[in-house]
């Protein structure tokens, strides 16, 4: 299960509007080992497409440099499909390579709402699971080594 605050929701949200007709994408970075999504990456798709995204291979090297230094991964790889359900495509599936990664799929297909949904992928298997959306992580059901957000 993903549980994501919805203030990070959001932001993906408005990413992937913003860069709607082409495809957004980007990670959101948190603690190593904490499964806890914190830090709101927005990169640029290097392709500039509206069916294809590739992170620009500069802007990625300095952002994992950034992870490395402060002791974080990507918790979460997201990226939008402009006109198709949020699921992930056979180069989506193929690209994949963060094994411990929650896949965030935004569909801005429809201008009035968005669709949004997380997978696991791993070896080419793609599993859905639920997202919960939470105000903050000190309420959320997250385990017994909830601690507050940080400043």
């Amino acid at each position: 299960m993903l549980v994501i605050r919805r203030d990070l929701v959001d932001a993906m949200v408005a990413h992937a509007r913003r860069d709607h007709p082409d495809e957004a994408c980007g990670i959101i970075a948190g603690p190593e080992g904490s499964d806890r999504p914190e830090r709101f990456v927005p990169m640029d798709n290097a392709e500039r497409s509206p069916t294809f995204y590739r992170f620009d291979s500069m802007e990625q090297l300095r952002v994992y440099r950034e992870m490395d230094r402060d002791g974080e991964e990507p918790v979460v790889v997201y990226h939008s499909h402009t006109a198709t359900e949020p699921y992930p495509s056979r180069t989506d599936i193929t690209l994949a390579q963060e094994p411990n990664a929650h896949y965030v799929l935004v569909s801005t297909r429809d201008p009035e709402r968005h669709e949004l949904r997380s997978y696991r992928i791993l070896d080419g298997v793609v599993t859905e699971e639920p997202v919960e959306v939470v105000e903050s992580y000190l309420f959320a059901h997250t385990g017994p080594d909830d601690t507050p957000d940080r400043p």
